[in-house]
């Protein structure tokens, strides 16, 4: 029974990495998306495919793949105890924040789909950096479990 559930940890643990690799992915290159979108004409055939390349990517990846890693990850803390863990604590809180900025470049691509965009090039520039800093915080929380 034991030897079960321990199996069954390590494949939800492979799945979760799998969807957070594919999240970061799709979080780290939504912004560069957004800076070169900011560069092109609204209206044009430009605009238009990166509006196509944005949402797609959003809809079919990005989204998707936060959904499996919290489901996942939610069931990992609970299925091992880690919850109770500060590490995890913190970690929760910066995955949170993670979401929040999802949440805000899935505000970006409606803006964008709509022509609305109030941002310049050097704004989504800096934005960039968020993700891959988050990420960063996030495996050290993980890896190290520093309390």
């Amino acid at each position: 029974m034991i030897e079960a559930l321990s199996n069954g940890i390590l494949w939800i643990k492979a799945f979760h990495v799998f969807a957070v690799i594919s999240w970061m992915a799709g979080m780290f290159y939504m912004p560069r998306l957004f800076v070169y979108h900011t560069e092109t004409i609204p209206g044009s055939a430009e605009s238009e495919r990166f509006k196509v390349m944005e949402r797609r990517l959003l809809k079919a990846i990005v989204n998707p793949a936060m959904i499996a890693t919290w489901i996942l990850g939610l069931t990992l803390a609970w299925l091992t105890g880690a919850y109770r863990d500060h590490w995890m604590q913190a970690k929760f809180v910066l995955v949170l924040a993670m979401s929040g900025l999802h949440g805000y470049f899935a505000g970006r691509v409606r803006a964008f789909a709509q022509d609305r965009n109030d941002k310049p090039a050097r704004f989504y520039r800096i934005i960039n950096e968020v993700p891959p800093l988050l990420a960063a915080l996030i495996v050290i929380l993980v890896i190290v479990q520093p309390f």
